[in-house]
Protein backbone atom coordinates (compact mmCIF):
# COMPACT_ATOMS: atom_id res chain seq x y z
CA UNK A 1 0.00 0.00 0.00
CA UNK A 2 1.30 3.20 -0.84
CA UNK A 3 3.03 5.28 2.04
CA UNK A 4 0.35 8.24 3.04
CA UNK A 5 1.85 11.44 1.77
CA UNK A 6 0.95 13.92 5.35
CA UNK A 7 3.40 13.65 8.12
CA UNK A 8 1.14 13.72 10.67
CA UNK A 9 -0.87 10.42 9.10
CA UNK A 10 2.90 8.74 8.73
CA UNK A 11 3.26 9.43 12.27
CA UNK A 12 0.52 7.60 13.27
CA UNK A 13 0.80 4.43 10.96
CA UNK A 14 4.22 4.11 12.40
CA UNK A 15 2.67 4.14 16.24
CA UNK A 16 -0.43 1.75 14.97
CA UNK A 17 2.43 -0.75 13.78
CA UNK A 18 4.54 -0.34 16.99
CA UNK A 19 1.69 -0.86 18.94
CA UNK A 20 0.68 -3.62 16.88
CA UNK A 21 4.07 -5.91 16.99
CA UNK A 22 3.44 -5.63 21.28
CA UNK A 23 0.07 -6.54 21.14
CA UNK A 24 -0.95 -10.50 21.12
CA UNK A 25 -3.74 -10.74 19.30
CA UNK A 26 -2.35 -8.45 16.49
CA UNK A 27 -5.32 -6.79 14.77
CA UNK A 28 -4.95 -5.39 11.88
CA UNK A 29 -3.29 -2.03 11.59
CA UNK A 30 -3.58 -1.15 8.14
CA UNK A 31 -6.71 -0.89 6.08
CA UNK A 32 -6.48 -3.33 2.69
CA UNK A 33 -6.11 -1.52 -0.15
CA UNK A 34 -8.64 -1.92 -3.29
CA UNK A 35 -6.93 -4.39 -4.76
CA UNK A 36 -5.17 -3.67 -8.76
CA UNK A 37 -6.51 -5.92 -11.43
CA UNK A 38 -2.42 -6.80 -12.30
CA UNK A 39 0.11 -6.69 -9.39
CA UNK A 40 3.33 -4.79 -10.31
CA UNK A 41 6.63 -6.40 -10.75
CA UNK A 42 7.99 -4.98 -7.93
CA UNK A 43 6.71 -5.16 -4.15
CA UNK A 44 4.77 -1.46 -2.71
CA UNK A 45 7.36 0.56 -0.82
CA UNK A 46 4.85 -0.37 2.60
CA UNK A 47 2.52 -3.27 2.73
CA UNK A 48 0.48 -4.41 5.61
CA UNK A 49 1.79 -4.99 9.38
CA UNK A 50 -0.20 -7.39 10.25
CA UNK A 51 2.03 -9.53 12.19
CA UNK A 52 5.15 -7.05 13.27
CA UNK A 53 6.59 -4.03 11.53
CA UNK A 54 9.34 -5.89 9.81
CA UNK A 55 6.98 -8.21 7.68
CA UNK A 56 5.45 -4.74 5.87
CA UNK A 57 8.83 -4.28 4.39
CA UNK A 58 9.78 -4.74 1.27
CA UNK A 59 13.08 -7.43 0.60
CA UNK A 60 14.42 -10.02 2.91
CA UNK A 61 13.35 -9.63 6.93
CA UNK A 62 15.85 -12.39 8.82
CA UNK A 63 18.00 -11.83 11.95
CA UNK A 64 21.16 -13.88 10.80
CA UNK A 65 23.81 -13.80 13.95
CA UNK A 66 26.32 -16.47 14.81
CA UNK A 67 25.42 -20.00 14.61
CA UNK A 68 22.25 -19.00 12.44
CA UNK A 69 22.88 -20.47 8.84
CA UNK A 70 22.67 -18.63 5.73
CA UNK A 71 19.35 -18.18 3.45
CA UNK A 72 19.63 -20.20 0.22
CA UNK A 73 20.66 -17.97 -2.50
CA UNK A 74 18.80 -19.19 -5.31
CA UNK A 75 15.03 -18.73 -3.67
CA UNK A 76 13.62 -16.89 -6.82
CA UNK A 77 9.86 -16.59 -5.18
CA UNK A 78 8.17 -12.68 -5.38
CA UNK A 79 7.14 -13.52 -2.30
CA UNK A 80 7.62 -15.90 0.49
CA UNK A 81 7.21 -16.85 4.23
CA UNK A 82 9.09 -19.36 6.54
CA UNK A 83 7.18 -19.93 10.02
CA UNK A 84 6.83 -22.37 13.05
CA UNK A 85 2.93 -23.85 12.84
CA UNK A 86 3.06 -23.98 16.34
CA UNK A 87 4.13 -20.92 17.71
CA UNK A 88 3.57 -18.87 14.83
CA UNK A 89 6.51 -17.10 14.74
CA UNK A 90 7.97 -15.69 11.64
CA UNK A 91 11.07 -17.47 11.23
CA UNK A 92 12.06 -15.46 7.94
CA UNK A 93 10.53 -13.92 5.24
CA UNK A 94 10.52 -12.05 1.88
CA UNK A 95 8.02 -9.52 0.63
CA UNK A 96 5.34 -11.48 2.90
CA UNK A 97 2.25 -9.09 2.68
CA UNK A 98 2.63 -8.58 -1.00
CA UNK A 99 -0.51 -9.01 -2.36
CA UNK A 100 -0.04 -11.52 -5.30
CA UNK A 101 -2.84 -13.57 -7.37
CA UNK A 102 -2.95 -16.93 -5.44
CA UNK A 103 -4.39 -19.30 -7.68
CA UNK A 104 -5.37 -22.47 -6.19
CA UNK A 105 -3.91 -22.27 -3.10
CA UNK A 106 -7.17 -19.77 -2.08
CA UNK A 107 -8.34 -23.42 -1.86
CA UNK A 108 -7.19 -23.24 1.41
CA UNK A 109 -9.25 -20.91 2.75
CA UNK A 110 -12.34 -22.30 0.84
CA UNK A 111 -11.81 -25.73 2.63
CA UNK A 112 -11.07 -24.27 5.85
CA UNK A 113 -14.30 -21.98 5.54
CA UNK A 114 -16.52 -24.64 4.22
CA UNK A 115 -15.26 -27.82 5.10
CA UNK A 116 -17.19 -27.90 8.69
CA UNK A 117 -20.41 -27.55 7.37
CA UNK A 118 -21.19 -31.14 5.33
CA UNK A 119 -20.58 -34.01 7.46
CA UNK A 120 -18.04 -36.12 5.02
CA UNK A 121 -20.66 -38.84 4.32
CA UNK A 122 -23.38 -36.53 3.09
CA UNK A 123 -24.08 -37.55 -0.51
CA UNK A 124 -24.34 -35.50 -3.40
CA UNK A 125 -26.07 -35.86 -6.94
CA UNK A 126 -24.64 -33.56 -9.25
CA UNK A 127 -26.67 -31.38 -11.56
CA UNK A 128 -26.16 -28.66 -14.22
CA UNK A 129 -26.20 -25.58 -12.81
CA UNK A 130 -23.80 -27.05 -10.15
CA UNK A 131 -21.05 -26.72 -12.52
CA UNK A 132 -21.92 -23.92 -14.34
CA UNK A 133 -19.51 -20.64 -14.28
CA UNK A 134 -16.35 -22.97 -14.33
CA UNK A 135 -13.21 -21.14 -16.07
CA UNK A 136 -12.08 -22.19 -18.97
CA UNK A 137 -8.78 -23.96 -18.82
CA UNK A 138 -9.13 -24.89 -15.09
CA UNK A 139 -7.66 -27.83 -13.17
CA UNK A 140 -11.05 -30.54 -12.83
CA UNK A 141 -11.36 -33.98 -10.97
CA UNK A 142 -14.13 -35.21 -13.71
CA UNK A 143 -17.64 -34.86 -11.74
CA UNK A 144 -20.37 -35.76 -13.81
CA UNK A 145 -23.71 -34.36 -14.10
CA UNK A 146 -26.33 -37.18 -12.22
CA UNK A 147 -23.52 -38.66 -10.98
CA UNK A 148 -23.90 -39.11 -6.73
CA UNK A 149 -20.75 -38.05 -4.52
CA UNK A 150 -19.86 -38.04 -1.41
CA UNK A 151 -18.79 -34.91 0.52
CA UNK A 152 -16.02 -36.62 1.02
CA UNK A 153 -14.98 -37.74 -2.63
CA UNK A 154 -15.45 -34.03 -3.35
CA UNK A 155 -12.85 -32.88 -0.59
CA UNK A 156 -10.67 -35.68 -2.27
CA UNK A 157 -11.09 -33.68 -5.93
CA UNK A 158 -10.59 -30.28 -4.44
CA UNK A 159 -7.01 -31.41 -2.39
CA UNK A 160 -5.67 -34.26 -4.63
CA UNK A 161 -6.36 -32.73 -8.21
CA UNK A 162 -7.29 -29.00 -7.23
CA UNK A 163 -10.40 -30.33 -8.68
CA UNK A 164 -12.75 -26.85 -9.64
CA UNK A 165 -15.72 -28.77 -10.42
CA UNK A 166 -15.10 -29.64 -6.90
CA UNK A 167 -15.20 -26.41 -5.90
CA UNK A 168 -18.09 -25.45 -7.57
CA UNK A 169 -20.27 -28.65 -6.37
CA UNK A 170 -19.36 -27.84 -2.74
CA UNK A 171 -20.41 -24.16 -3.39
CA UNK A 172 -23.24 -24.79 -5.07
CA UNK A 173 -24.32 -27.02 -1.45
CA UNK A 174 -23.09 -24.05 0.39
CA UNK A 175 -25.70 -21.89 -1.27
CA UNK A 176 -23.97 -20.36 -4.32
CA UNK A 177 -20.78 -19.67 -5.42
CA UNK A 178 -21.84 -16.10 -4.86
CA UNK A 179 -22.23 -17.09 -0.58
CA UNK A 180 -19.64 -18.82 -0.48
CA UNK A 181 -17.33 -16.06 -1.80
CA UNK A 182 -19.12 -14.05 0.78
CA UNK A 183 -17.99 -16.87 3.54
CA UNK A 184 -14.45 -16.59 2.19
CA UNK A 185 -14.46 -13.00 2.49
CA UNK A 186 -15.79 -13.01 6.00
CA UNK A 187 -13.39 -15.79 6.92
CA UNK A 188 -10.39 -14.48 5.91
CA UNK A 189 -11.17 -11.17 7.99
CA UNK A 190 -11.78 -13.22 11.06
CA UNK A 191 -8.41 -14.87 10.58
CA UNK A 192 -6.71 -11.28 9.74
CA UNK A 193 -5.92 -12.10 6.38
CA UNK A 194 -6.30 -8.55 5.44
CA UNK A 195 -4.03 -8.62 1.94
CA UNK A 196 -6.72 -11.38 0.00
CA UNK A 197 -9.43 -10.25 -1.71
CA UNK A 198 -11.75 -13.39 -3.11
CA UNK A 199 -13.56 -12.89 -6.21
CA UNK A 200 -13.82 -16.97 -6.85
CA UNK A 201 -13.82 -19.49 -4.46
CA UNK A 202 -11.71 -21.69 -6.72
CA UNK A 203 -8.65 -19.34 -6.87
CA UNK A 204 -9.05 -19.12 -10.56
CA UNK A 205 -7.74 -16.06 -12.15
CA UNK A 206 -9.85 -13.14 -11.69
CA UNK A 207 -9.32 -9.27 -11.63
CA UNK A 208 -8.75 -8.20 -8.05
CA UNK A 209 -8.37 -11.92 -6.58
CA UNK A 210 -4.82 -11.48 -4.62
CA UNK A 211 -3.63 -12.84 -0.94
CA UNK A 212 -0.27 -12.75 0.29
CA UNK A 213 2.19 -15.34 1.46
CA UNK A 214 1.21 -14.35 4.88
CA UNK A 215 -2.29 -14.84 4.43
CA UNK A 216 -2.02 -18.07 2.71
CA UNK A 217 0.18 -19.56 5.73
CA UNK A 218 -2.93 -18.15 8.13
CA UNK A 219 -5.30 -19.90 6.10
CA UNK A 220 -3.43 -23.60 6.36
CA UNK A 221 -2.70 -22.74 10.10
CA UNK A 222 -6.18 -22.39 10.80
CA UNK A 223 -7.51 -25.23 8.28
CA UNK A 224 -4.51 -27.72 9.63
CA UNK A 225 -6.51 -27.00 13.33
CA UNK A 226 -9.28 -29.61 11.65
CA UNK A 227 -8.63 -33.23 11.10
CA UNK A 228 -10.47 -33.55 7.87
CA UNK A 229 -8.44 -30.86 6.33
CA UNK A 230 -5.64 -32.62 7.46
CA UNK A 231 -6.47 -36.09 6.07
CA UNK A 232 -7.00 -34.80 2.78
CA UNK A 233 -4.29 -32.83 2.77
CA UNK A 234 -1.52 -35.31 3.15
CA UNK A 235 -3.37 -37.89 1.29
CA UNK A 236 -1.23 -38.94 -1.59
CA UNK A 237 -3.74 -40.93 -3.61
CA UNK A 238 -7.09 -42.07 -3.69
CA UNK A 239 -10.21 -43.75 -5.52
CA UNK A 240 -12.46 -41.54 -6.90
CA UNK A 241 -15.96 -42.21 -8.28
CA UNK A 242 -16.12 -42.88 -12.38
CA UNK A 243 -19.27 -43.29 -14.46
CA UNK A 244 -22.09 -45.80 -14.06
CA UNK A 245 -22.18 -48.42 -16.48
CA UNK A 246 -24.85 -51.73 -17.54
CA UNK A 247 -22.82 -54.96 -16.73
CA UNK A 248 -23.09 -58.10 -18.69
CA UNK A 249 -25.98 -59.20 -16.38
CA UNK A 250 -28.11 -55.59 -17.27
CA UNK A 251 -26.90 -54.56 -13.83
CA UNK A 252 -25.64 -50.79 -13.09
CA UNK A 253 -21.82 -50.54 -11.67
CA UNK A 254 -20.17 -47.73 -10.58
CA UNK A 255 -16.74 -47.40 -11.96
CA UNK A 256 -13.46 -45.40 -10.35
CA UNK A 257 -10.10 -44.49 -10.86
CA UNK A 258 -7.17 -43.10 -9.42
CA UNK A 259 -6.41 -39.46 -8.67
CA UNK A 260 -2.98 -38.24 -6.92
CA UNK A 261 -2.21 -35.20 -5.13
CA UNK A 262 -0.39 -32.82 -7.44
CA UNK A 263 1.63 -31.54 -4.58
CA UNK A 264 4.99 -32.96 -5.65
CA UNK A 265 6.79 -32.69 -2.40
CA UNK A 266 4.42 -35.00 -0.73
CA UNK A 267 4.12 -37.28 -4.00
CA UNK A 268 7.32 -36.70 -5.25
CA UNK A 269 8.13 -37.03 -9.27
CA UNK A 270 11.14 -37.63 -11.74
CA UNK A 271 12.99 -34.16 -10.76
CA UNK A 272 12.27 -33.86 -6.81
CA UNK A 273 11.95 -36.50 -4.34
CA UNK A 274 9.28 -37.40 -1.25
CA UNK A 275 10.09 -34.40 1.25
CA UNK A 276 10.97 -35.61 4.99
CA UNK A 277 8.48 -34.88 7.12
CA UNK A 278 6.13 -33.26 4.47
CA UNK A 279 2.57 -33.76 5.43
CA UNK A 280 0.66 -31.29 3.03
CA UNK A 281 -0.60 -28.67 2.42
CA UNK A 282 -2.01 -27.09 -1.32
CA UNK A 283 -0.29 -26.07 -4.53
CA UNK A 284 -1.42 -24.00 -7.57
CA UNK A 285 -0.57 -22.41 -10.63
CA UNK A 286 -2.35 -20.20 -13.37
CA UNK A 287 -1.31 -17.84 -15.79
CA UNK A 288 -1.50 -14.55 -13.45
CA UNK A 289 -0.38 -16.05 -10.76
CA UNK A 290 2.52 -18.26 -11.81
CA UNK A 291 3.24 -21.62 -9.55
CA UNK A 292 2.25 -20.70 -5.56
CA UNK A 293 2.51 -23.45 -2.79
CA UNK A 294 1.85 -23.56 0.97
CA UNK A 295 3.84 -26.83 2.62
CA UNK A 296 3.72 -28.14 6.08
CA UNK A 297 6.26 -30.15 7.73
CA UNK A 298 7.61 -32.03 11.07
CA UNK A 299 10.94 -32.91 11.44
CA UNK A 300 12.50 -34.00 15.00
CA UNK A 301 9.15 -32.43 16.58
CA UNK A 302 9.19 -29.61 14.87
CA UNK A 303 6.17 -28.06 12.72
CA UNK A 304 7.31 -25.78 9.70
CA UNK A 305 4.95 -23.74 7.89
CA UNK A 306 6.47 -22.23 4.10
CA UNK A 307 4.60 -20.61 1.71
CA UNK A 308 6.30 -19.46 -2.03
CA UNK A 309 4.60 -17.08 -4.41
CA UNK A 310 5.77 -16.83 -8.14
CA UNK A 311 9.41 -18.02 -8.59
CA UNK A 312 11.23 -15.94 -11.29
CA UNK A 313 13.17 -19.00 -12.35
CA UNK A 314 10.61 -21.04 -13.97
CA UNK A 315 12.37 -24.76 -14.21
CA UNK A 316 10.08 -27.74 -13.71
CA UNK A 317 8.58 -27.61 -10.32
CA UNK A 318 10.72 -24.95 -9.17
CA UNK A 319 7.93 -23.62 -6.76
CA UNK A 320 8.67 -27.23 -4.88
CA UNK A 321 12.50 -26.97 -4.85
CA UNK A 322 12.41 -23.25 -3.07
CA UNK A 323 10.38 -24.62 -0.40
CA UNK A 324 12.47 -27.70 0.08
CA UNK A 325 15.43 -25.61 0.26
CA UNK A 326 13.82 -23.11 2.48
CA UNK A 327 12.48 -25.73 4.85
CA UNK A 328 15.66 -27.11 5.01
CA UNK A 329 16.57 -23.57 6.43
CA UNK A 330 13.96 -23.73 9.09
CA UNK A 331 14.17 -26.58 9.91
CA UNK A 332 18.72 -25.64 10.67
CA UNK A 333 17.82 -22.37 11.61
CA UNK A 334 14.58 -23.17 14.17
CA UNK A 335 15.96 -22.60 17.79
CA UNK A 336 18.53 -20.21 16.71
CA UNK A 337 17.37 -17.50 14.48
CA UNK A 338 15.17 -14.77 16.49
CA UNK A 339 11.81 -14.18 14.70
CA UNK A 340 11.06 -11.21 12.73
CA UNK A 341 7.19 -11.21 13.38
CA UNK A 342 4.53 -13.63 14.09
CA UNK A 343 1.33 -15.24 12.57
CA UNK A 344 -1.37 -13.86 14.24
CA UNK A 345 -4.51 -15.77 15.73
CA UNK A 346 -7.94 -15.06 14.89
CA UNK A 347 -10.11 -12.14 15.97
CA UNK A 348 -12.24 -14.46 18.13
CA UNK A 349 -9.56 -16.21 19.60
CA UNK A 350 -9.83 -15.39 23.42
CA UNK A 351 -6.32 -14.02 25.41
CA UNK A 352 -5.23 -14.91 29.12
CA UNK A 353 -2.95 -15.46 31.40
CA UNK A 354 -3.84 -19.22 31.71
CA UNK A 355 -1.89 -21.40 30.03
CA UNK A 356 -3.61 -23.60 26.74
CA UNK A 357 -3.45 -27.19 26.88
CA UNK A 358 -3.02 -29.57 23.51
CA UNK A 359 -6.75 -29.70 22.49
CA UNK A 360 -8.06 -29.70 18.50
CA UNK A 361 -9.51 -26.34 17.93
CA UNK A 362 -12.47 -28.12 16.21
CA UNK A 363 -14.46 -31.14 15.68
CA UNK A 364 -14.21 -32.92 12.42
CA UNK A 365 -16.74 -32.28 10.16
CA UNK A 366 -18.64 -35.49 10.56
CA UNK A 367 -20.19 -34.19 14.02
CA UNK A 368 -20.11 -37.85 15.32
CA UNK A 369 -16.37 -37.79 15.76
CA UNK A 370 -14.79 -36.85 18.46
CA UNK A 371 -11.58 -34.31 18.74
CA UNK A 372 -8.14 -35.37 17.16
CA UNK A 373 -6.23 -35.10 20.40
CA UNK A 374 -6.75 -33.77 23.66
CA UNK A 375 -4.64 -33.60 26.86
CA UNK A 376 -4.94 -32.32 30.61
CA UNK A 377 -4.06 -28.97 31.08
CA UNK A 378 -0.34 -27.48 31.98
CA UNK A 379 0.44 -25.49 34.97
CA UNK A 380 -2.34 -24.75 37.64
CA UNK A 381 -5.72 -24.65 35.99
CA UNK A 382 -4.54 -23.80 32.24
CA UNK A 383 -7.81 -24.89 30.36
CA UNK A 384 -8.49 -24.38 26.34
CA UNK A 385 -11.78 -25.35 25.46
CA UNK A 386 -12.57 -25.55 21.45
CA UNK A 387 -16.10 -25.42 20.41
CA UNK A 388 -17.36 -27.17 17.15
CA UNK A 389 -20.47 -25.71 16.26
CA UNK A 390 -22.45 -28.23 13.94
CA UNK A 391 -24.71 -27.15 10.92
CA UNK A 392 -22.30 -24.90 9.37
CA UNK A 393 -21.42 -22.57 11.83
CA UNK A 394 -18.15 -21.61 12.31
CA UNK A 395 -15.89 -22.97 15.08
CA UNK A 396 -15.14 -20.71 17.88
CA UNK A 397 -12.06 -20.57 19.60
CA UNK A 398 -12.18 -20.09 23.40
CA UNK A 399 -8.97 -21.14 23.85
CA UNK A 400 -6.57 -19.23 26.11
CA UNK A 401 -4.25 -18.85 23.05
CA UNK A 402 -4.38 -19.98 19.11
CA UNK A 403 -1.45 -22.60 18.85
CA UNK A 404 0.64 -20.74 21.13
CA UNK A 405 3.20 -22.44 23.53
CA UNK A 406 1.67 -25.31 22.96
CA UNK A 407 1.88 -28.39 21.04
CA UNK A 408 -0.45 -29.28 18.10
CA UNK A 409 -2.21 -32.83 17.63
CA UNK A 410 -0.46 -33.79 13.93
CA UNK A 411 0.22 -37.66 14.66
CA UNK A 412 -2.28 -38.87 12.62
CA UNK A 413 -1.22 -36.46 9.77
CA UNK A 414 2.09 -36.36 9.35
CA UNK A 415 3.78 -38.98 7.00
CA UNK A 416 7.34 -39.55 7.63
CA UNK A 417 9.59 -40.16 4.89
CA UNK A 418 13.49 -41.06 4.43
CA UNK A 419 14.40 -38.95 0.97
CA UNK A 420 14.96 -41.71 -1.40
Amino acid sequence: MPAPKPKASRALLVLSAALLSLSSTAPAALAAPTPSTTPSATPPAGMSTVGGTRLGQPGTQVNLADGVPVLPKDVTGRSWIVSDAESGEVLAAHNAHWRLPPASTLKMLFADTVLPRFPKSTPHTVVPADLAGIGAGSSMVGIKEGQTYTVRDLWLGVFLRSGNDAVHVLSAMNGGVEQTVKDMQDHAEELQALDTHVVSPDGYDQPGQVSSAYDLSLFARSGLQKKDFREYCSTVRASFPGDTTKNAKGKSVRGSFEIQNTNRLLSGDTDIPVYQGIAGVKNGNTTNAGATFTGVAERNGRVLLVTVMNPEKKEHNEVYKETAQLFDWGFQAAGKVTPVGELVPPRGAVTSGASPRATDVGKDADTSSKPVAAASAQGSGGVGVALGIAGGAVVLLTVAAFLVNRRWPLPDLVRRRTRP
